[in-house]
């Protein structure tokens, strides 16, 4: 059989130039990433001389060199120029933060908080530049919505609206679906699908026109059954999936649509440990007797407990997220979803492949694993305990 021939050495030598080039070129950031890639391919580099002839050692690592330029470069990135962009939630937690960065970057943000006169809201008056304008919005409100929609189509004829972050969310509780009341499935779907699909339908014209983009910021807990998350959790899960059939849809009009699927995050309304303690105080006033007498008071306090213990793995800098958002808005070829925050690649992969009784029990250790309910337990009358051969382990506090 005819071999095929090595290239000369000029030709290696050609090929090695051009990859340095492209290495001097490209946007690279000085992290970990980085620096455990020129270790590996250091690594790399004395295999190949030792098992390979010099042609195919050359081959190999240029080839590898290659792969990894690409996946560091930070991929190409459009101009801010006088792009708008309207942020919902800025309050607090991603939206703030989301508004000060794209606000120092020349942005002209339309920043939506639920009170004018909020810590969050004077915050931001103090600290960005006149382009950022307030704006009163209450996502349940469809008045809210409509003077919104008609202040941003006046005021972005010059610049036109180049993004949409819809950011704002809701979770009002911790508790098994049986505990939680219709009421609080309903609050989270107004706040979390209905009022961005009515933003997001209302400001559609405006970003067709200019092109532009959509970004969502989702959450984990609608991709997998976080216990005790039904009603935000559910809520995020048909964002997501609208978000997807907005991504087919609008494709033929130049939209680009991105959904930000955030890690456990410190944000204002996770560490508010007052505020939970209210917000369950307010489940067990209003629990009917009956449920109460079967899960007991005890179990409510044991969620709520292990709730709170969870919060110290919640991480305090904000950046990969808003980082993702800024990406999501300016890239060349933003991704439809991103991931940012620690141990997202674990939990997804053991969703996706792992058995179902393995993907409980992680969720049940990593984020709440709760104890018997009072009529399950041993000596209770009716117990029926004794019927389940694993009953769900009993975290200790």
């Amino acid at each position: 059989m005819e071999r095929w021939p090595w290239p000369s050495g000029g030709a290696w030598l050609l090929v090695a130039a051009r990859a340095l080039l492209q290495l001097l070129r490209a946007d690279l950031h000085l992290g970990r990433p980085l620096l455990a890639a020129l270790a590996l391919l250091a690594a790399l580099d004395w295999l190949c001389q030792r098992l390979l002839p010099p042609p195919a050692a050359l081959a190999v690592l240029a080839a590898a060199g290659w792969i990894a330029l690409s996946r560091l470069a930070r991929p190409p990135r459009l101009p801010v120029a006088t792009r708008a962009v309207l942020i919902t939630g800025c309050d607090s937690g991603f939206g703030m933060e989301a508004a000060k960065k794209l606000d120092a970057m020349g942005f002209t943000v339309l920043a939506t908080v639920l009170e004018l006169n909020s810590p969050g809201a004077l915050e931001l008056r103090a600290c960005c530049s006149p382009r950022l304008k307030l704006l009163q919005m209450d996502l349940t409100k469809p008045a809210d919505i409509s003077r919104v929609l008609e202040f941003t189509k006046a005021h972005t004829t010059s610049t036109g609206l180049w993004g949409l972050v819809n950011n704002a969310g809701l979770n009002s509780i911790v508790a098994d679906v049986e505990l939680s009341p219709v009421a609080t499935f309903r609050s989270c779907m107004e706040v979390n699908f209905f009022g961005p699909l009515e933003l997001t339908k209302g400001l559609l014209p405006l970003l067709r026109h200019s092109k532009g983009r959509i970004v969502s910021v989702g959450s984990p807990a609608g991709d997998m059954p976080y216990p005790c998350l039904a009603a935000y959790g559910t809520s995020k899960s048909a964002l997501g999936l609208l978000m997807d059939t907005f991504s087919c849809e609008l494709l033929p009009w130049g939209i680009k649509v991105s959904t930000i699927q955030p890690g456990f995050f410190r944000t204002e309304s996770v560490k508010n440990v007052s505020l939970w303690e209210q917000r369950k105080q307010l489940l067990l006033a209003n629990l009917p007797p009956e449920l109460l007498q079967a899960y007991g008071e005890e179990y409510v306090e044991h969620l709520h407990g292990q709730f709170l213990h969870s919060l110290r793995l919640a991480v305090p800098d904000l950046s990969p997220v808003t980082d993702a958002i800024t990406d999501a808005l300016l890239a060349a070829r933003p991704r439809r979803r991103y991931y940012p925050g620690r141990g997202l690649g674990i939990m997804y992969f053991i969703h996706y492949y792992l058995p179902e009784s393995l993907r409980c029990r992680f969720l049940h250790t990593f984020f709440i694993s709760p104890c018997l309910p009072r009529a399950l337990q041993p000596g209770q009358p009716g117990s029926t305990s004794a019927q389940d051969p694993n009953p769900p382990p009993a975290a200790a506090q």
